[in-house]
This record gives C-alpha cells, structure tokens and sequence, in this order.
C-alpha cells in the first residue's frame, strides 16, 4: 500500500486501484495463449475519497468513453508481455490524466469589439453591398 502524488494537495492511494488480468491479444507467440497478461484497471472516480468534487467532474468529463456508467474509469494496458509492466502503464496512464483533470480550466474574459473593427467591418458589408447592388443594375 502507497501512495502516489497526483499534485501538491492530491495523494491517492493506489489500493483505490483495482487490478484485473485477462489474455492479452498480439505479440507473445504461444504464451498469449496461457497467460493472462494484460492489465484492467478500475479507479472509482466518484466514490473515491482522495478526489476534490471539482477535480472529479473535471477527471469524467477528460476521460470521456474511458468511464463506466457507474463512474469507474477503465484503463486497458497490454503494452507489454509481462502483468506487472502493464500494471504499470496503466497505473501511469490514469495518473496522467488525473494530472491533466487537476489543471483547472482558464476563464473566458468576454471582449467587445474595437470602434474600429466595427468601422471596417460595416465599411466591408457596405463595399460588398454595393457589388451585389451593381451586378442587378448590369442585369437589367
């Protein structure tokens, strides 16, 4: 049991980790037959206590098909031929992206428009009404 720092404030502990192995497809000759190498991983996201609510939302919203309809995000890892190197990567991957859902999200300033740009922007509308408004002028 340890614990795996996500930022300064978020440690999870990685028993909230659950692990299951099943036969991995690819490379591994007859031993994708026998072994059961590829790793699944579970991460509780919405029950788990190491998350803040803000984080969690993020954290579903940025893992998108990877979540259950219950909330769990699945992580598939069959990288590599042995359990433990894809208990690793998928233990990675979802650290990374826990990384990436801890970022907030930058707030939009609302701008308006400059005098000018509004200016060229009619003076354009203008230019090209009068274009439209010779061609039915030529036609007739």
């Amino acid at each position: 049991m340890s614990l795996i720092q996500i930022t300064a404030g978020v440690v999870i502990d990685d028993s909230e980790f659950e692990f299951t192995f099943v036969r991995a497809s690819g490379p591994g000759g007859q031993n994708v037959n026998k072994v059961a190498t590829a790793a699944l991983l579970r991460f509780d996201v919405v029950h788990s206590p190491s998350l803040p609510k803000d984080l969690q939302a993020r954290l579903l919203t940025l893992a998108g098909r990877r979540v259950s309809g219950s909330g769990e995000i699945i992580i598939q890892a069959r990288r590599f031929r042995t359990q433990e190197g894809n208990r690793r990567d998928a233990v990675e991957r979802v650290v990374e992206l826990i990384r990436a859902a801890a970022v907030p999200p930058k707030r939009r300033r609302p701008t308006r428009p400059t005098a000018s740009s509004k200016r060229r922007r009619l003076e354009g509308k203008r230019r090209r009404g009068e274009i439209k408004r010779l061609r039915t002028d030529e036609e007739l």
